[in-house]
């Protein structure tokens, strides 16, 4: 099973995440010690299952939407997460 430090494996994150998603098994190594494995999944994802089961429907919107104005307050932002802390 191939070795890869920390570091190197940051450095080539994408590399690395094609070679396990190919088959190979990697051991990611931390000063020269074993910390972690890296395997390629052999399962769908629960939320991918249940979507291809039609049980429940992906989002018809994968970003986010800011709010399309502002909101002003009368107080400072603290305070109000204060009064909703109680």
């Amino acid at each position: 099973m191939p070795e890869v430090g920390i570091r190197l494996l940051r450095d080539n994150l994408s590399r690395y995440v094609h070679q396990v998603a190919d088959g190979t098994e990697l051991t990611v190594t931390d000063h020269g010690r074993a910390v972690a494995r890296l395997v390629p999944i052999d399962q769908p994802r629960l939320i991918d299952r249940l979507i291809d089961e039609g049980l429940v429907a992906p989002p018809r919107e994968t970003r986010r939407s800011r709010p399309r104005r502002r909101i002003k307050t009368s107080q400072p932002v603290a305070s109000l997460v204060a009064d909703q802390r109680r």
